[in-house]
């Protein structure tokens, strides 16, 4: 069977991400937490504040909470609406530019009940806004989101978890890339 070309793209896209994380050209500092993308330059930083659905999902044989998706409205410092944050998992801006992201890095948060930071390579990019040159995208910051450890048993099969969290998102660029 022959792939799409937009597969054989994306394939090769993951396999120059994950010879970049080899080499250590994605790195984190001991003096700074993060994870942070070598020879990128933060464009912009958002807050994201949602939910993460969860839904009661037998894995096995046992009944866990399993992941469906996020969802986030996104504020600039300000505290003015931005866009928001959902399935993809992607962002949207009000300027009408939108990217997705795919993970490549993570780091546990410090809370326990806290989601973990990910690094994120950006592909997709729609429209000419703020977004349309964005090279990774960083969730850190992170407070709750994580699934309940309790509430998924084999009565509550197919029930939905909305589990309240905030993050900071921060899109980045090439260093001496403009917008």
């Amino acid at each position: 069977m022959k792939s799409h070309p937009v597969c054989r793209l994306c394939g090769i896209a993951c396999s120059v991400f994950l010879v970049a994380v080899a080499a250590g050209q994605i790195k984190t500092t001991s003096s700074d937490p993060t994870i942070a993308p070598a020879g990128q330059t933060a464009l912009l930083e958002l807050q994201g504040k949602g939910e993460q659905i969860y839904v009661c999902k037998l894995t096995g044989e046992v009944p866990a909470w399993t992941f469906v998706k996020p969802e986030a409205k996104l504020f600039d410092s300000s505290g003015a609406g931005a866009g928001t944050h959902g399935a993809g998992p992607a962002w949207s801006l009000r300027d009408g530019s939108s990217i997705r992201g795919t993970m490549i890095a993570q780091k546990p948060a410090a809370e326990s009940d806290a989601l973990p930071w990910l690094l994120l390579a950006a592909h997709d990019p729609k429209g000419t806004g703020a977004l349309a040159a964005v090279t990774y995208i960083r969730r850190s910051d992170t407070q709750g989101g994580k699934a309940l450890p309790t509430g998924c048993d084999a009565l509550h099969l197919g029930a939905e978890s909305r589990v309240p969290y905030t993050a900071t998102y921060t899109f980045y660029i090439a260093s001496g890339q403009t917008k």
